[in-house]
C-alpha cells in the first residue's frame, strides 16, 4: 500500500493545489451531513420514548418539554438535507473542476513535441487517457478521501454518543467500527485490485476493437478477416464479463460482512442497553437513542465499501496518468548554431522513445543557411528520425544538436474538420484574412478557395474532405508558408499526388523558399533535384555526400525512384 499511496500523492497535490478550499468545504459538509443525520436518529428515537413515557400520567405529561426537542429535531432534518445538498454540489463541482484541469494538464503535456510524437503513434492510447483513466479519478476524492474521513469521525461520533450510556461500552463499539468497516474497506481494496486492473484492461480492449472493427471494415472484409475480428471482440467482452463476476462477488461477500459487523453491533448494543436499564442506570428514552445511534453507525461505511471496489481502477489511471502531469521536457532546450549555419549536427545517437536501439548513429552534419539539403535512402535507414530531430520532437541520447526554429511539412498533414480559415491559423493564430490569402496565393490554391460556396469560411469534412488530393497538399504547403521559420524540413512532400500536381507543388515550393534553409526527406528523383546537397544515408549513418554539379550528384540522383 506503500506504494500505492505514492502513486496517489501527486494526483491529491494536484487536487489540493486546483480547489483545495472547495474540497475541504465538500469534506465538511458530508461530515455535517453524517453528523446530524445521526444525531437526527438518536434524537428523535429518545423524543418518541420519552413523550410515550411523558403521557403514561397527567403530571409527568404537564412538565414535558416538547418544545425544545421538536426544535432540535427539525433542525437537525433541515440541517442534514442542506448539508446533504450542498456537499454534493460542491464536491461533484469540485472533482468536475479537478478533473477538467486534469485535462488541460494532460493536453498541454501532450502537445509538447516528444510527449506527441509518442503519443500520435498510439492514438488511442491518448483517447483512453483523457476519459476512461481521468473520469477514474474521481473515485479517488468522492469514494475514497471523503467517505474515508467520514467514516473516521463517525466512528468517533458514535464513541461520544455511546459515552454516556457507559464510557467501556462507547470506546468498544468505536473500535469495532473502526476495526470491522475499515477492515473489510482495506481487504475489499487488495481483493479488488487485480479484478479493476483486469476490468480496465479488458475495457480498453473492447473499445479499441470494436472502433477497428468500425473503421477498418472495408479492409477486414476484403481480408477475410471479419470473423475473426467479431471474436476478437468476443473474447474482450468475456474477459470484461469475468472481471466484472469477480468484483460483484467481492462486493457481495464486503456487504455480508458489513451487514453481520452492523447486527452484531446493533444486537450487542441492545443487549447492553437492556441490562443498564433493568439496573436502573439509564432511560427508556436514553436506550432509544443509543439503539438508533447504533442503527445509524455503518451507514457513513457504505460509500467507502464501493470506493475500496474500485481502487484497482483508480491506481491503474494514476499509474498511467501521474508520470504526465509536468509538462514533458519542454522544452526540448533549442540551441542556437554557430553564426551562418541553419543546423550542426556532432557524432549524435538519436531514436525514437522505446525503440530498441537507435536509427541514428554517430552522424555529423551540418547545413549552411538559404541552402537545401536532400537526405535520400531506403525506407527505415533514419530519414524521418533525422527530421524529428531537427524539428525537436526527440532528443539526442548523445552528441550535440544547434538548430534554428523549424517547421515541418509531413508526408501527410493533418487537416481538421474546421473551415478553411480555422486549418490555416493553425500556423498563425492572429493572422488575418489578407495575410491568409497571401499564403494561399503563394501556395498557388487562392482561386481554388474562392471558388469556393464561402471561401475561407468553407467547412472541410474529416481529414480535409471536399478538397482534392493536390488541394490538401497545397493547402499544407500554405500552412508552411505561414510560420515562416528559417529552417524548413519536408518529409516526401509530394509523395501521392500525380506528376503534374506534384511539379506544381514543387515549384511553388522552391519560388517560396527563397531565403530558407531546406531540409528534403525523399526517395522520389523530382523532390531531390532541388536540393544543393544531397545526403544518403544507411541503417543511420551517412554513407555518401555530394553537392549539385558532379557526377557523383547525377549518380544519386539516377538511383532514386523516377517521376
Amino acid at each position: 500500500m506503500t506504494s500505492s499511496l505514492k502513486i496517489l500523492l501527486p494526483l491529491m497535490r494536484l487536487f489540493w493545489v486546483e480547489r483545495g478550499g472547495s474540497l475541504a468545504l465538500g469534506a465538511g459538509l458530508s461530515v455535517l451531513a453524517m453528523l446530524a443525520g445521526g444525531g437526527l436518529f438518536g434524537l428523535s428515537g429518545w423524543f418518541i420514548t420519552a413523550s410515550a413515557f411523558a403521557g403514561l400520567s397527567i403530571a409527568s405529561a404537564a412538565v414535558f418539554d416538547v418544545f425544545m426537542p421538536s426544535a432540535g429535531i427539525r433542525l437537525l432534518a433541515i440541517g442534514r438535507t442542506a448539508a446533504r445538498y450542498g456537499e454534493r454540489l460542491v464536491t461533484h463541482d469540485a472533482t468536475l473542476r479537478v478533473l477538467a484541469a486534469l485535462r488541460e494538464r494532460l493536453f498541454r503535456g501532450w502537445a509538447e513535441p516528444a510527449a506527441a510524437a509518442a503519443m500520435i503513434r498510439r492514438p488511442a492510447k491518448l483517447l483512453f487517457r483523457l476519459t476512461n483513466d481521468v473520469d477514474a479519478l474521481d473515485s479517488l476524492y468522492l469514494r475514497v478521501l471523503v467517505p474515508a474521513a467520514v467514516a473516521v469521525l463517525a466512528a468517533i461520533a458514535v464513541t461520544i454518543a455511546l459515552c454516556f450510556v457507559d464510557p467501556l461500552f462507547g470506546v468498544m463499539a468505536g473500535l469495532w467500527l473502526v476495526t470491522l468497516c475499515l477492515g473489510l474497506s482495506f481487504v475489499a481494496a487488495r481483493l479488488a485490485l487485480k479484478p479493476g486492473r483486469r476490468r480496465a484492461h479488458a475495457m480498453e480492449a473492447l473499445r479499441a476493437r470494436a472502433i477497428d472493427l468500425v473503421a477498418g471494415q472495408t479492409d477486414l472484409a476484403m481480408a477475410g478477416q471479419l470473423q475473426a475480428q467479431r471474436s476478437v471482440i468476443v473474447e474482450a467482452d468475456r474477459r470484461l464479463a469475468e472481471a466484472d463476476n469477480a468484483l460483484n462477488r467481492i462486493d457481495g461477500r464486503v456487504a455480508a460482512g458489513f451487514s453481520l459487523g452492523s447486527t452484531l453491533l446493533l444486537t450487542t448494543t441492545l443487549l447492553v442497553v437492556a441490562m443498564f436499564a433493568r439496573q436502573g442506570a439509564i432511560g427508556a428514552p436514553a436506550a432509544a437513542f443509543a439503539l438508533l445511534v447504533a442503527f445509524a453507525a455503518t451507514e457513513p461505511f457504505a460509500a467507502l465499501r464501493w470506493g475500496a471496489l474500485e481502487l484497482g481502477r483508480t491506481l491503474l489511471a494514476a499509474r498511467r496518468i501521474a508520470p504526465r502531469l509536468s509538462p514533458v521536457a519542454a522544452s526540448i532546450q533549442r540551441v542556437e548554431p554557430d553564426a551562418g549555419y541553419a543546423f550542426q549536427l556532432s557524432v549524435v545517437v538519436a531514436g525514437h522513445e522505446g525503440a530498441s536501439r537507435p536509427i541514428l548513429n554517430d552522424l555529423s552534419l551540418s547545413l549552411p543557411v538559404g541552402e537545401r539539403l536532400a537526405v535520400v535512402g531506403q525506407s527505415g535507414v533514419g530519414k524521418s528520425t533525422l527530421l524529428a530531430l531537427l524539428a525537436g520532437e526527440i532528443t539526442a541520447t548523445i552528441g550535440s544538436v544547434a538548430r534554428q526554429p523549424a517547421a515541418t511539412l509531413t508526408q501527410r498533414s493533418e487537416l481538421f474538420r474546421d473551415t478553411v480559415r480555422g486549418n490555416l491559423k493553425l500556423a498563425a493564430p492572429h493572422a488575418d484574412d489578407n495575410h491568409l490569402r497571401d499564403a494561399l496565393a503563394a501556395a498557388g490554391l487562392l482561386d481554388d478557395i474562392e471558388a469556393l460556396p464561402h471561401g475561407l469560411s468553407t467547412r472541410l469534412g474529416e481529414g480535409g474532405s471536399g478538397l482534392s488530393g493536390g488541394q490538401l497538399r497545397r493547402l499544407a504547403l500554405a500552412r508552411l508558408l505561414l510560420r515562416d521559420t528559417p529552417l524548413w524540413l519536408l518529409d516526401e512532400p509530394t509523395e501521392g499526388l500525380d506528376a503534374a500536381t506534384a511539379r506544381n507543388v514543387l515549384a511553388r515550393l522552391a519560388s517560396a523558399a527563397d531565403g530558407h534553409s531546406v531540409v528534403i526527406a525523399t526517395h522520389i528523383r523530382r523532390e531531390a533535384a532541388l536540393a544543393d546537397r544531397i545526403v544518403a544515408l544507411d541503417d543511420g549513418r551517412i554513407v555518401a555526400m555530394t553537392a549539385r554539379g558532379t557526377s557523383e550528384f547525377e549518380m544519386l540522383l539516377d538511383r532514386l525512384r523516377p517521376d
